[in-house]
């Protein structure tokens, strides 16, 4: 398992990983940016305008990760970023709310313009967010498992409110893509031009490779209803 410690360092950075936010408006995804981030929640949160971001840098493996975590609105009218908002980008978390079942219902429709603008490699995880309002759930754990296992992507259960599971859940994909690109870096490294050039110092991109289907189907943190 990756050794991972959290916090701020004065070090160089090893990688910056650019994690993407998407969802419906008013699902929460800033609240789980801002616990991850600042572990702060804030009870009169306003809706996101266009387009922000926090970082966060972590230990994975003695390597040091800054995370670079994006935030976008979920208005329609705020669609015209799309494009410039994805490119980079290495994960990407698909927010619902599990108390509206259309959020749930939009995920369809979301992921498909992700995979239509980002990476076809990108490393995607399904949050259910909400999680404390147990009594009001209107989307079994279930659905969500299901649509996840069929589209290949992570699954979790989260509460920004109660901070339940939302570490575990950006740690969890964080982990996943530092897996996945610390291996291509060594790979890279094995494979030396002509004249003992490393791949990786050619400036070409690194693009993430396919893995096998990875599914972390985590049931809820509360009780279905």
């Amino acid at each position: 398992m990756s050794n991972i410690r959290g916090g701020d360092f004065n070090q160089n950075i090893d990688y910056v990983f650019k994690v993407v936010l998407i969802g419906d408006s008013a699902v929460g995804k800033s609240q789980l940016l801002a616990r991850f981030s600042r572990n702060q929640f804030s009870l009169d949160s306003k809706a996101t305008i266009g387009v922000e971001f926090q970082t966060k840098t972590l230990v994975i493996d003695n390597k040091t990760v800054k995370a670079q975590i994006w935030d976008t609105a979920g208005q329609e009218r705020y669609r015209a970023v799309t494009s410039a908002y994805y490119r980079g980008a290495v994960g990407a978390m698909l927010v619902y709310d599990m108390t509206k079942r259309q959020s749930f219902d939009n995920m369809a429709r979301w992921l498909e313009e992700l995979r239509g603008h980002a990476d076809k490699n990108i490393v995607v995880m399904l949050i259910g967010n909400k999680c404390d309002l147990g009594s009001l759930r209107a989307v079994p754990t279930e659905d969500a498992q299901e649509f996840a296992q069929r589209e290949n992507l992570f699954f979790m259960e989260t509460s920004a409110l109660e901070s339940t599971n939302v570490e575990t859940a950006f740690l969890t994909i964080l982990t996943e893509i530092y897996r996945i690109i610390s291996k291509k870096t060594l790979s890279a490294n094995d494979e030396l031009d002509a004249n003992g050039n490393s791949g990786l110092l050619k400036g070409t991109r690194i693009i993430v490779p396919n893995q096998e289907p990875q599914i972390q189907n985590q049931g809820g943190c509360c009780g279905g209803s």
